[in-house]
Parts: structure tokens; C-alpha cells; sequence
């Protein structure tokens, strides 16, 4: 997985894999890495799934084989689904949160870890305010 100056990987022949999170910790990784991006890098496509409130992160080929963040699952797509010019919701509330034709490349495994862990404890924080 190398990248010259940034975390995301070009989308390639290789069918991405799919780090599939909660929406609402998932939408908290994204501000962080967006956040994060003049120097770490940027965020790759993100699918949303509003019936399963989850958002999925592209990540590279070979991700899932070593994944292990719990609340989280990471599955090899082998292609199954992947229509990057389909910008389009494929059913109800699912579709691109962030299109592969906006981003252009897979989100870096270890900056999403990173990204996903500080999102969870500000989620804990935040809940234990109340």
C-alpha cells in the first residue's frame, strides 16, 4: 500500500474491500480525516445506507485479511455491486455519500483505524454529557 504524500490508494482493476461502520461513527471519520487531509491525506468513496444506518469506506484489495477494529466488519467485495459510475441511490435511502468521481481512490486502512477510534471516543464523550 504505498502512496506517494497520501493516504488514498487509486481505485484500480483490484475491487476495493468495504469497512462497513455505524452512520453515526462513520460520519465522524470522515470529518476527522477531511479535517486531517493537508497533511494525512483524504477520504476515499463512501457508500450510505440509510435503512442499515451504516456508511461503507472503500479501503484497498486485501484489507479485510487482517481487520479486526471491533464494531466495525470489513468484507472483500470481489467487484459484487461496484458500479462507480452509478452516482445514483441503488434503492431507497442508499447511495454514494461521497462518489468515486468526487474523491477518486480508496481510503488508507491504517488513517480510517485511526480516524474510526478518535470518532468513537468523542461518541463517548459526547453520550456521557447527557
Amino acid at each position: 500500500m504505498e502512496s506517494a504524500g497520501t493516504n488514498t490508494q487509486p481505485l484500480g482493476c483490484d475491487a476495493p474491500d468495504l469497512v462497513t461502520v455505524p452512520a453515526r461513527q462513520g460520519l465522524e471519520a470522515v470529518d476527522i480525516i477531511r479535517r486531517a487531509a493537508s497533511r494525512a491525506g483524504g477520504v476515499g468513496p463512501v457508500l450510505h445506507d440509510g435503512a442499515g444506518a451504516t456508511l461503507g469506506f472503500l479501503v484497498p484489495p486485501g484489507t479485510a485479511d487482517g481487520w479486526d477494529l471491533p464494531g466495525s466488519a470489513c468484507t472483500q467485495t470481489n467487484g459484487r455491486g461496484m458500479r462507480f459510475g452509478d452516482l445514483l441511490p441503488a434503492a431507497g435511502n442508499s447511495g454514494w455519500l461521497l462518489p468515486p468521481d468526487a474523491v477518486g481512490a480508496v481510503t488508507d486502512p491504517e488513517v480510517l483505524r485511526a480516524a474510526l477510534g478518535e470518532a468513537a471516543r468523542l461518541i463517548e464523550a459526547a453520550d456521557n454529557c447527557r
